[in-house]
């Protein structure tokens, strides 16, 4: 092609956009697990504060997503490795910090060791429960934060399995994140049988999203949730589901 036919073309690319293919669109990959009030299913559909914020978010950005709902590790490990995929509610660790691309925060929890009720055990501190056999689960920052710490661990391959070895005797205590005003222990019947014992963390989770998700999509994501929290969405999420 000459130098005078390759003017032509860009003048008549120039001319009918629909010449010229246009970029794709952004599609995301979330992945969660269950952890109400964050995420669960309900009806067939995955729902919950974090879901639900990010949900409108990702309405107001007009971008495609879908959700699926893995055990924990799967769908911190598909964030990892897929370039599409963001998993939460993720806990921002110094660890986590350069595998992800961050966006949040979500919402906020504390770290709770709960104990049998029937034990009757009195924490003050996390140096006191050094020995006991403290039940968490794979891959999840409050086994790395305790691991690392010297202390005893028992990882499940699911949070809610923690309950039973709880009540069971299996374990001493359950590292679990609670939410205020979360009533899991009341729906599955626990709350007569276990309690808090000492909260020990407060914390954060985001959507952690792979490396290769641009960095404009996830300032846009960033964005409406700040607009959210200040037009009161994110507030009359949370309160749905108090």
């Amino acid at each position: 092609m000459s130098i005078w036919q390759a003017c032509v073309a860009a003048v008549i690319l120039a001319a009918c956009p629909g010449a010229a293919r246009s970029a794709p669109q952004p599609r995301l990959y979330l992945t969660t697990e269950t952890s109400a009030p964050s995420s669960m299913l309900v009806n067939g559909r995955v729902v919950g504060i974090a879901t639900d914020k990010l949900r409108s978010a990702l309405a107001r950005t007009g971008v495609a997503y879908e959700i699926a709902l893995l055990p924990w590790k799967r769908a911190y490990t598909a964030a990892l490795q897929r370039p599409d995929t963001c998993v939460y509610s993720t806990t921002r660790t110094p660890e986590r910090e350069a595998l992800f691309k961050w966006i949040g925060p979500l919402d906020a929890a504390q770290w709770v060791l709960m104990g049998r009720a029937d034990r009757k055990l009195a924490l003050t501190s996390l140096e006191q429960a050094r020995g006991l056999r403290i039940g968490t689960y794979h891959g999840d920052a409050r086994d790395a934060y305790l691991r690392g710490r010297g202390f005893v661990t028992d990882a499940a391959p699911n949070d809610f399995l923690n309950a039973q070895k709880l009540l069971q005797g299996r374990i001493d205590l359950w590292a679990a994140s609670w939410r205020r005003g979360s009533t899991v222990l009341q729906q599955h019947g626990w709350d007569k049988h276990i309690v808090p014992v000492l909260a020990f963390h407060q914390i954060e989770v985001y959507l952690a999203c792979n490396r290769s998700v641009p960095d404009t999509l996830v300032a846009r994501l960033n964005a409406e949730l700040g607009a959210m929290a200040r037009d009161g969405t994110a507030q009359r999420i949370e309160r749905a589901y108090d």
